[in-house]
């Protein structure tokens, strides 16, 4: 039998390297899909596990073991495709669109956007579906506001990962938690202390923009036009938000999140049948197609013509393949030797923290999946945590910040494709203004050095080390 070994750090540049370069090259050179470059890529990562003395048929189940991980991720985002396709249909977005229109003024626009995706957010423990809604909506007020689209994006962001990472109703939270071996409510009340003085300081930052940028450019004219428009295609009623209050109380009584948000796409079919006179086939296939107008209006058309889950087809292979990336990664121990490099440096909370936030990171940039990332973090540092005697839910905090506040900055992750496609702008253009995930990392790094709020295990008792800022 070969002897089988772990890859030294000049192979794992090597074959990062390559990685990095098939992406780069793929989408920005030859303007091919990324799916291709992930799937070479695979291969790429193959040839080094054959290198290091593994079996192909090893490595092919360590491959679709990494995919198994992340099913429910694939299956969310099918449903959230087919959500939003027949709640365009239905109605329910033109609705939240024209009523934003109506009632927000331009100054607190952003801070608005803030907290209605923050609301949406953690009531439904989902950021895509979060930003699929009310993210759509949103930029459709914004952008008849006059209000520029990456300060809008980045709003809408910083409000759907603070809820997603705080609800407990989210597949983020109870991931990083569980895979820190914390309980799922310790692990929320634990990231409180970090996430309500970064929501605020973010809140004060999209406020103060806000009053800078609203109304400067705001086109009256365009904002009618945009509401005309919207009265002329559908039937704007109150009630067509019924879907939505579903929805989000579903979800809010801890109701399984796929059949919760299938069912509400099932009423957004319905209210296009019902209310908004389209066919029932029609109003059905929206799930899958999505929706799809002509109003002569260039603007309008982009507005709508958005959903379904064949739209989202592209970002489930990319699901598919960052979760077999990051599954062949963690079964050759490439981030475990990269940590294990810099382990002598290990020795503080502030060293620690840092550390667990660049894992994160690197995870999602070469796991392309923010699954990847939750899952490999946690057992890569827990060793370090355990010998500072560090509590676990620090290190599912940090995991938090490092992973699920950073996948949407990646172009070619699960999360970067996804929002970008929904927000209808580039991941570089928007994630400078994703201010709560920059913020949140600061403060992470802050409390490691400090020692504000790291918790230490003293004789299997937990022990406060710092209870006040």
């Amino acid at each position: 039998m070969e002897h089988i070994r772990l890859p030294s750090i000049l192979e794992i540049i090597v074959t990062l390297g390559l990685f990095l370069a098939i992406v780069f090259s793929f989408t920005v050179f030859f303007k091919l899909p990324i799916q291709l470059a992930l799937f070479i890529s695979l291969f790429l990562v193959i040839l080094l596990g054959l290198r290091l003395g593994h079996r192909y048929q090893e490595l092919q189940g360590a491959l679709t073991t990494g995919i198994s991980n992340g099913l429910e991720a694939i299956l969310i985002l099918i449903a959230v495709g087919a959500l939003i396709g027949t709640w365009i249909a239905g109605g329910v977005v033109p609705t939240l669109i024209y009523y934003g229109l109506e009632f927000i003024h331009p100054s607190v626009f952003l801070l608005a956007t803030l907290v209605i995706c923050s609301i949406t957010s953690l009531a439904t423990g989902t950021s895509w579906g979060t930003v699929g809604t009310a993210g759509i909506a949103m930029m459709a007020i914004g952008e008849g506001l006059g209000i520029p689209l990456p300060l809008v994006a980045g709003a809408v962001l910083s409000g759907a990962y603070f809820g997603d990472k705080l609800s407990p109703l989210s597949d983020s939270t109870v991931l990083a938690a569980s895979m820190s071996k914390v309980n799922v409510i310790a692990h929320v009340r634990a990231m409180l202390y970090l996430d309500i003085p970064a929501y605020i300081i973010t809140a004060v930052l999209f406020t103060t923009a806000g009053f800078i940028y609203g109304g400067k450019n705001i086109d009256l004219e365009k904002v009618e036009f945009l509401k005309a428009s919207l009265l002329n295609t559908f039937n704007i009623q109150i009630w067509m938000l019924i879907p939505a209050v579903f929805v989000i109380l579903m979800l809010a009584l801890k109701k399984p999140s796929v059949p919760t948000i299938a069912a509400g796409a099932l009423l957004g079919a319905i209210w296009a049948s019902l209310f908004q006179g389209i066919d029932v086939s029609e109003a059905l296939g929206s799930a899958y197609s999505g929706f799809s107008i002509d109003t002569g209006v260039e603007f309008t058309d982009n507005l709508l013509n958005r959903g379904g889950i064949e739209r989202m087809l592209g970002s489930v292979v990319v699901i598919i393949f960052g979760l077999g990336f990051g599954g062949l990664l963690e079964y050759l121990g490439v981030l475990k030797v990269i940590v294990s490099k810099f382990q002598n440096h290990l020795t503080s909370a502030g060293n620690v923290t840092v550390s667990t936030l660049i894992v994160a990171f690197l995870a999602n940039v070469f796991g392309c999946a923010m699954y990847v990332s939750l899952i490999l973090t946690p057992k890569i540092m827990e060793e370090s945590y355990d010998k500072l005697r560090i509590d676990r839910r620090v290190l599912a905090r940090n995991s938090e910040v490092g992973g699920t506040l950073t996948s949407g900055m990646i172009p070619w992750s699960d999360n970067g494709i996804f929002m970008a496609g929904i927000l209808g702008i580039s991941t570089f253009t928007y994630a400078p203004f994703m201010w709560l995930s920059f913020v949140s990392i600061a403060l992470a790094i802050i409390y490691g050095y400090t020692g504000k709020f790291i918790w230490y295990v003293r004789n299997n008792k937990e022990v406060l080390q710092k209870t006040a800022i």
